[in-house]
């Protein structure tokens, strides 16, 4: 409903416009305009469909203005005459404000161009030696001159008082856009050095020379799935070799948390292959399977070590990629999958070495009055091999079911970061399980005369993590069980010895489910018609000692602990070079 009336009210404000312009009506003008300087602003917001329907159709916010302005020219022109001296001037000062937004734009764009074109750049490395101006304000920066756009109520509202006062906003509006667009001309100069590809490479090259990194985390994708590399830095910051990270997607270090480790992002592949300062390292690990993988891949001074974001039975897990690099690192016996799909790589080549990350995982729950449960569906894969959510199918029934439950449950909702990435279908499941735990949450908040028993009840505050925080294995700490899907969440909450479900998507009978997911074994299985989760929520727990096997076996022992192996394969690597 609100999309609709801001909708309206957009496109309803020209039409009353050209009638007051033409009648002439300034005051029905003058509120008429302002109204539509309102709707403007809150359009991008509460309608952005609209919005980029009218952009396509030449009907941008720069044409909307341009007609606005344009009407206040006509009620001038009808109120003072066109032979008006205060007319002529006006006209003039209208046509030098767009030429002001034009040599601001340009300026904004030309900054934008130099800083983006830049070969490389890092995170906690000194590279002052550079210069590196700070940006300006953001309205100065905008290269869209949203802000600039706005100075042009002043001629237009002031043409409600007639031509004189128009001419003097317009004026006005001339001074602060000229004022604003000089003031970025500091900026580019300053700016300037930076595409000086050979002089940047040299600096940060030097800099990246005298730490001397000896390991290297390679990270390239989709901000979404900026989490893969960043489970890694609080362990990497832990090991006894310097570590750096090295990215290749502009921006991606602002997804990173804070960490102590540098970074240097280099987009151009000729410009990582010739990078002269990584070539003392020893060591790369590599996060995720991608095509640019091969850049790096490329240096063979390297040794290449596939870690992988986390160890399940997902095919992703055991992709034959996997076999072009050096070595494959798992936490436990759990590589056995590898063997099992034969996908070409040599048992030789896999070394378990722990997950350092599930050290902070308690076994034990939150200690609350009520149970809560942690939903945590995979996301849809790149192709339907990969499919393994139950957001689309199974997600909407499974929360109403947690809803529903009698006494209730607390839920904490975390779906994966690449949710809706190839399938919209998840993205409108996920909407539906947000608008439910919303409503849900406010049906509660209005209840003005609760019964009795639900008075005894305590207050339960559900939760919806969409962000990276709170992170996962802070979800793991604040729950008592979980239901998720075929993936490294599940793998990882068996850390956590607490009972979980995994939902059958592609509805196998339970012993060829377990035997093709061996991560399941020791949870209950969730089918498509939602049978198993009563007797998960509801049942008796038989299977806390088979918890406690698997997680051996996927994990390895917990002497020495995971960090200690961790840091003993890097060394081992080391001693072997």
């Amino acid at each position: 409903m609100r999309r609709l009336i801001v909708s309206a009210a957009l496109l309803g404000c020209y039409p009353v416009l050209l009638v007051a312009a033409l009648l002439p009506a300034p005051v029905l003008f003058g509120l008429a305009a302002a109204a539509s300087y309102a709707v403007e602003y809150a359009a991008p917001r509460a309608a952005r469909p609209l919005t980029d329907a009218l952009g396509k159709v030449h009907l941008g916010i720069t044409l909307r203005f341009a007609v606005r302005e344009t009407l206040a020219l006509l009620l001038v022109a009808r109120v003072a005459g066109a032979e008006a001296p205060w007319f002529v001037a006006l006209a003039a000062g209208m046509l030098a404000i767009h030429g002001v937004r034009a040599l601001h734009s340009g300026l904004a764009l030309r900054l934008r161009q130099m800083l983006s074109r830049m070969p490389v750049t890092t995170r906690n490395l000194d590279v002052s030696a550079l210069r590196i101006p700070k940006l300006p304000p953001k309205p100065l920066r905008d290269g869209r001159s949203l802000p600039f756009l706005y100075l042009d109520a002043l001629p237009v509202l002031g043409a409600v008082l007639g031509a004189a006062t128009a001419t003097l906003g317009a004026a006005a509006a001339l001074a602060a856009g000229l004022a604003g667009a000089l003031a970025l001309i500091p900026y580019v100069r300053r700016a300037a050095p930076l595409i000086d590809r050979a002089r940047v490479l040299e600096v940060v090259g030097a800099q990246v020379e005298r730490y001397a990194p000896e390991v290297i985390l390679y990270f390239s994708g989709a901000t979404a799935a900026a989490y893969q590399a960043r489970m890694w830095l609080p362990v990497l910051e832990r090991i006894r070799r310097r570590a750096i990270v090295v990215l290749r997607e502009r921006g991606m270090a602002a997804h990173l948390e804070d960490t102590s480790l540098p970074m240097v992002c280099i987009p151009s592949s000729a410009d990582l292959m010739s990078f002269r300062a990584l070539t003392g390292a020893k060591l790369c690990l590599y996060v995720s399977n991608v095509g640019r993988n091969v850049h790096m891949l490329r240096i063979p001074t390297l040794r290449s070590v596939f870690l992988n974001h986390g160890d399940s039975d997902k095919e992703a897990s055991f992709n034959p990629f996997s076999r072009v690099y050096d070595e494959v690192w798992v936490a436990g016996p759990g590589r056995d999958r590898y063997r099992r799909a034969k996908v070409g790589v040599r048992d030789e080549n896999i070394h378990e070495v722990g997950r350092p990350q599930l050290e902070g995982i308690s076994t034990k729950g939150p200690d609350l009055p009520y149970r809560t449960v942690l939903y945590a569906p995979t996301w849809e894969g790149w192709n339907d091999d990969l499919f393994h959510t139950s957001l689309i199918t199974m997600g909407p029934r499974i929360v109403r079911a947690l809803l529903d439950h009698q006494p209730p449950l607390r839920i904490i909702y975390k779906p994966h970061p690449l949710t809706g990435h190839r399938d919209k279908a998840a993205t409108r499941a996920h909407r539906k399980i947000v608008a439910m735990i919303e409503a849900a949450e406010l049906a509660k908040s209005k209840a003005r005369h609760p019964s009795r028993a639900a008075a005894e009840q305590p207050h339960i505050r559900h939760l919806i993590v969409t962000g990276p925080e709170p992170h996962l294995y802070d979800c793991f700490n604040e729950c008592d069980m979980l239901i998720s899907d075929i993936s490294s969440v599940v793998a990882d909450f068996l850390a956590s010895e607490k009972p979980y479900a995994v939902t059958n998507v592609a509805g196998l009978p339970e012993a060829a489910f377990h035997e093709r997911y061996p991560s399941t074994e020791a949870g209950v299985l969730i089918n498509s018609d939602l049978s198993g989760l009563a007797e998960f929520l509801d049942g008796e727990d038989t299977l806390a000692r088979a918890r406690i096997k698997l997680r051996s076996y996927l994990f390895g022992p917990e002497y020495p602990d995971a960090m200690t192996r961790f840091d003993a394969a890097i060394e081992r690597v080391f001693n072997e070079s």
